[in-house]
């Protein structure tokens, strides 16, 4: 494994758009993070500052991060699809074939990878979000810190099946471009599957038919915040209440769909004549 590891990470850091791609998607989210528990003066008119909303405080704070963190997961998908579309067109990956890595590790290779940076990425939130919740949470309880971390095991979970989905794709396009465009097909496809079930039949039907979708399944791991931050202001309003829980069955959904993605990855390398 740790062969494999590194001749990806010696790849990825020779390649200086990849370089550039990995370091927007550490460090934006971290910038952007930091800059919400900054006091923001308008003109002299109003002050902004989101920290009021009780946002930083435990356990909520898990939540928050974990969420905004992943919508730069973007980034890095566009380092994954272009691995392999760099394979392809630079002929490296034939190359790799002939010195030795057969078609099995190449995949794996490109897994090892993903796990790699999910992991670093789930770590710097972790570290991040445990900071901020010190200096700004109202309650600094162990047993309050410690609650609904659960949200860094569905961050982690969720970036490695995205970015698994990526890999997939980029080997079934073999062109960086194409495979993102086959990703956000795939996204319109799943809102049509949505409309079709739910004028066949009921949304609670088509939601619970949506939910073991690929990209919906993803996203359900971590659900919106932002009513549950209305919550915490207005606890009386029960309009509001929603399941923003992390459940095991969509965990165990999305890594269901993380293998699937890493073996076809595999069988359609396998199929190809290169």
């Amino acid at each position: 494994m740790r062969r494999l590891l590194k001749i990806e990470l010696q790849k990825l850091l020779l390649n200086r758009t990849s370089k550039i791609l990995i370091f927007t998607s550490f460090i934006l989210p971290l910038c952007v993070i930091l800059l919400s528990a900054i006091k923001i003066n308008f003109f002299g008119f109003f002050t902004l500052e989101l920290g009021e909303l009780g946002i930083f405080n435990f356990p909520i704070i898990w939540h928050i991060t974990t969420f905004f963190s992943a919508l730069f997961k973007f980034f890095f998908a566009i380092v994954v699809v272009s691995m392999i579309g760099n394979e392809y067109s630079n002929k490296t990956l034939k190359q790799n074939l002939i010195d030795g890595l057969n078609k099995k590790e190449f995949i794996l290779s490109k897994f090892y990878v993903i796990v790699f940076f999910s992991l670093i990425s789930t770590l710097i939130i972790f570290i991040l979000s445990l900071v901020l919740g010190l200096i700004y949470s109202s309650f600094n309880e162990i047993n309050i810190i410690i609650q609904q971390m659960e949200f860094l095991v569905a961050y982690f979970v969720k970036l490695i099946a995205f970015f698994s989905f990526c890999l997939f794709l980029g080997v079934l396009a073999k062109r960086s471009a194409f495979a993102l465009a086959f990703l956000f097909i795939d996204l319109i496809l799943e809102w049509i599957i949505l409309g079709i079930v739910t004028w066949k039949g009921n949304f609670e039907l088509a939601q619970n038919v949506q939910g073991f979708l690929p990209l919906t399944s993803m996203s359900n791991l971590i659900k919106q915040p932002f009513q549950r931050i209305a919550m915490t202001k207005f606890p009386g309003n029960s309009d509001i209440v929603y399941d923003y829980s992390v459940h095991f069955d969509t965990i165990l959904i999305v890594m269901c769909w993380t293998l699937i993605f890493i073996y076809s990855s595999y069988r359609l390398l396998k199929a190809r004549d290169l």
